[in-house]
């Protein structure tokens, strides 16, 4: 019984298959989490999210900024931009688009396991915040993800104000950003401000800002933390209880597995379009 972590899929669904093939993946035994974006980019988005979905108990994955568009989108609330259309299409007109959609709906933002102590989310978290807001936070957003006013919750869930964490935040202020924290951000400053422009390396920081994982004592120093989305890093991070497994498959790079039982690294070649 082994448990792997799995970089960001985006549609990469036969890559998916090399790498599962390549850690000896057992259904009936192992238990797979995933970071979040599985579809849009690579050509086989609706085999990726049937595919997840069939795994049952024995899948484990949050929500990633391209797969709360895909929500948005299907809810009429959301247009996508061109560099987002290609895999939501086989999405939204599957025969099961309903099932599917419900089924990523009420995915998690976090996830936290503590026997590995470790938390699965697709981007991050700010370093001011504790395990147990973390859990409370991302509890917040869930439940709008299933609640009645879901709709009106698409129709605003991006954009990039608030760009300042503090505890009064209410209303769709606060669910946008806890959203952009688990689901958007890279870098941001000591008093919780994030910057949601800058895309590249590490040291592509803007002034007074760092990566999220790089501060000194962040309030999660002891906590091992799973994220995807950021494909620049190439799965490199400089610190020891940050695991950046976002390593470009979409974008020809590689596709990787962390298996959280030793900590070994799997990778297979990206998509190549």
């Amino acid at each position: 019984m082994a448990t792997y972590a799995i970089g960001d899929i985006h549609g990469c669904f036969d890559q998916l298959q090399d790498l599962l093939a390549k850690i000896n993946f057992n259904p009936t035994q192992d238990t797979l989490w995933f970071t979040g974006d599985l579809i849009n980019g690579g050509p086989k988005s609706v085999e990726t999210l049937r595919f997840i979905k069939s795994l049952g108990d024995n899948c484990i994955c949050v929500l990633g900024n391209h797969d709360l568009v895909l929500l948005g989108v299907a809810a009429n609330k959301l247009s996508a931009p061109n560099d987002r259309t290609r895999g939501f299409e086989s999405v939204l007109t599957a025969p099961d688009r309903a099932e599917l959609l419900t089924w990523l709906r009420t995915q998690p933002l976090v996830h936290y396991d503590a026997k590995f102590n470790a938390l699965l989310v697709h981007a991050g978290v700010l370093p001011q915040w504790t395990l147990s807001e973390i859990l409370a936070h991302a509890k917040e957003v869930e439940s709008v993800l299933i609640g009645s006013h879901v709709n009106n919750f698409y129709a605003v869930m991006y954009g990039d104000q608030p760009e300042q964490w503090h505890d009064k935040l209410q209303g769709w202020d606060r669910i946008r950003f806890i959203i952009n924290c688990f689901t958007r951000m890279r870098f941001c400053d000591p008093q919780g401000k994030l910057d949601m422009k800058s895309k590249g390396q590490i040291d592509s920081a803007p002034a007074g800002f760092r990566p999220w994982f790089k501060f000194p004592e962040p309030k999660t120093k002891d906590l091992r933390i799973i994220f995807g989305h950021w494909a620049a890093l190439l799965g490199e991070t400089g610190v020891d209880n940050a695991f950046a497994i976002d390593t470009g498959c979409v974008w020809g790079h590689r596709l990787t597995a962390l298996r959280l039982d030793d900590w070994q690294r799997f990778t297979v070649a990206g998509y190549n379009s």
